[in-house]
């Protein structure tokens, strides 16, 4: 089934890494049998409606951060806290965050207020924007306290030459049918890029321990 429904995507889609969590709210509630949930780049890409080096990026930085604050245990989804340097309306920071929230759990003031008089699994307000965090976000456990800055340089895989011509004629609506089809070869080739052949590459996403104590409501 699982792959029937991913039949359109691009085939490296499969290939991206995955990440394996426990959420112990899906668990209380029966949704997944241990609470365990995976997540695939597929689900990103149905979130956000769209693949881009963004999303590929911040899914690369989901994982990654798991990985830096979990090690080899499986991630508790729920109990990790997201702070965004970036303000919710800056740039790509929304983008981001969502991707993240899906991974993690982690959701701001929409997010679910708990259930019962005692607000068990409350996701509500683990996200926050505007963190003085030296990288692209922050995420802390919420059992041990560990924190860890997130890094990203995307810069690291550029576009080639032919996609800047490309890109103005498709943004601008001027593109004919096989510019346009070019074009979005190239755009998902640099994700492909991303989420296959350097998705470990330390120097596109990297950790670094965090020292988060001094935020507010720490």
């Amino acid at each position: 089934m699982t792959e029937s429904r991913d039949q359109g995507f691009p085939a490296f889609y499969a290939k991206a890494p995955r990440v394996t969590l426990r959420d112990p709210l899906a668990e209380f509630l029966g949704a997944a049998r241990g609470g365990l949930i995976e997540y695939r780049y597929a689900d990103v890409v149905r979130l956000a409606g769209h693949s881009c080096p963004t999303v590929a990026g911040a899914y690369l930085m989901a994982l990654h951060g798991l990985k830096a604050l979990y090690g080899d245990a499986l991630p508790v989804r729920g109990d990790v806290e997201v702070f965004m340097r970036g303000a919710p309306g800056s740039g790509v920071t929304g983008v981001i965050a969502s991707v993240v929230q899906l991974v993690t759990g982690a959701a701001g003031e929409t997010g679910f207020p708990g259930a019962g008089s005692l607000a068990l699994f409350a996701r509500k307000h683990l996200l926050g924007f505007g963190a003085d965090v030296d990288g692209v976000l922050g995420m802390r456990r919420r059992d041990t306290g560990q924190a860890v800055s997130v890094h990203l340089d995307s810069a690291l895989l550029p576009w080639p030459d032919a996609m800047r011509p490309l890109m103005a004629k498709a943004f601008s609506r001027q593109a004919d049918a096989a510019e346009l089809e070019r074009f979005a070869a190239l755009w998902q080739e640099r994700v492909r890029a991303m989420l296959v052949d350097h998705a470990n590459n330390p120097a596109l996403v990297w950790t670094e321990p965090w020292n988060a104590e001094q935020l507010q409501g720490a």
